[in-house]
């Protein structure tokens, strides 16, 4: 069999079933590679997926889903896939995998953006201009029972969540996202990022039902940390957390990250993806504390009318400035200007 049988064509809404069970069974997928990214991508921010099916002899052999920025500042681009940690093709075979990526760098073209990126753990073409120093992903087998994965973070890392326990903090499945937001809101601020809308949490959690939860831990009915998880096929994703000044004090959010994996052992999970983080940060450093190894995560690009690879990171020089100015707005101000900026961040 050879890419020459393969039809490739845009998937509408009446292929998400078929999309997601294709996603389901591919040992490869994340929950990245949901159909329902393309719904929320266009809810929340109005940008345009382009989410492409291959198809041979009527049975579906691959798919790669696309989405594409238009900013103002940052350019014209078509990413797989935006507010994702990973995205590409997921194939039956290289044949596959191949036409789709040329089917990509097509699509690009005909959309004259500057450039096609595509973001996984692994390169998918060799030939294209890669980043893979920027940033990392931390993924870990977890046991069956909480006592042999509590035993499994060292030492210094567990005293901080027994000091959770210790300080009597409780743990709510939260219904919304409604007390996630203002924490998420708060960190991202403190960190000089611009927020997403909270309409954003709303629509993931919509689309996603059960597979998108919010953890939110207390002490004295205050929130004090907050944290959207997600559950693709086999993992379980920590993606979106925030905390409030008193977080630290009360360990709050190592109690956080602590009930989630315990959840996720609930729910017969057996890996637990800590998300992705920029080398040499903050959370890089905490994620290692609690013995999860960094995986590269490979950023590749085929240049369109771009001359080199973009740079839109926070690591950027440009952006010191910036983020240093940012870091000092009220709290009003950064979460009124905050989502119109964080749509372009793709």
């Amino acid at each position: 069999m050879t890419a020459v049988a393969v039809r490739i064509y845009d998937a509408k809404d009446s292929d998400r079933q078929r999309w997601d069970d294709f996603v389901e069974q591919h040992p490869e997928a994340s929950f990245f590679h949901r159909y329902g990214w393309a719904v929320v991508l266009r809810a929340a921010f109005g940008h345009r997926p382009h989410y492409l099916l291959a198809e041979r002899d009527g049975e579906i052999v691959g798919l790669l889903p696309l989405g594409e920025i238009r900013s103002l500042l940052f350019g014209h681009s078509l990413i797989s896939s935006p507010f994702c940690v990973y995205g590409g093709p997921l194939a039956s075979d290289e044949h596959v995998s191949a036409a789709l990526i040329d089917a990509a760098s097509v699509r690009a073209r005909e959309l004259n953006v500057d450039y096609l990126e595509l973001r996984g753990t692994r390169r998918s073409r060799p030939d294209w201009p890669c980043k893979d120093d920027l940033y990392v992903t931390f993924r870990k087998p977890i046991a069956a029972n909480d006592d042999d994965n509590l035993k499994a973070i060292p030492r210094k890392q567990r005293a901080m969540v027994r000091a959770g326990i210790d300080a009597k903090l409780t743990v709510t499945i939260d219904p919304g996202p409604d007390r996630l937001w203002p924490l998420y809101a708060e960190s991202v601020r403190n960190l000089g990022t611009p927020v997403f809308p909270s309409r954003y949490f709303t629509l993931l959690q919509r689309e996603f039902g059960a597979d998108c939860e919010v953890t939110t831990v207390e002490r004295d009915a205050q929130p004090l940390a907050s944290v959207m998880s997600f559950l693709p096929p086999r993992d379980r994703a920590a993606y979106y957390g925030g905390g409030s000044s008193l977080a630290r004090q009360y360990k709050a959010n190592d109690f956080m990250y602590w009930s989630v994996m315990r959840r996720a052992v609930e729910r017969g999970v057996t890996v637990f993806d800590y998300g992705r983080s920029k080398l040499g940060t903050g959370s890089f450093s905490f994620k290692k504390h609690w013995g999860f190894e960094p995986e590269p995560l490979y950023h590749e690009y085929d240049l369109v009318k771009a001359k080199e690879m973009p740079n839109v990171s926070p690591t950027n020089p440009k952006y010191q400035m910036f983020i240093a100015a940012w870091r000092k707005l009220p709290l009003p101000v950064s979460n009124t200007v905050g989502p119109w900026l964080a749509r372009s961040l793709g």
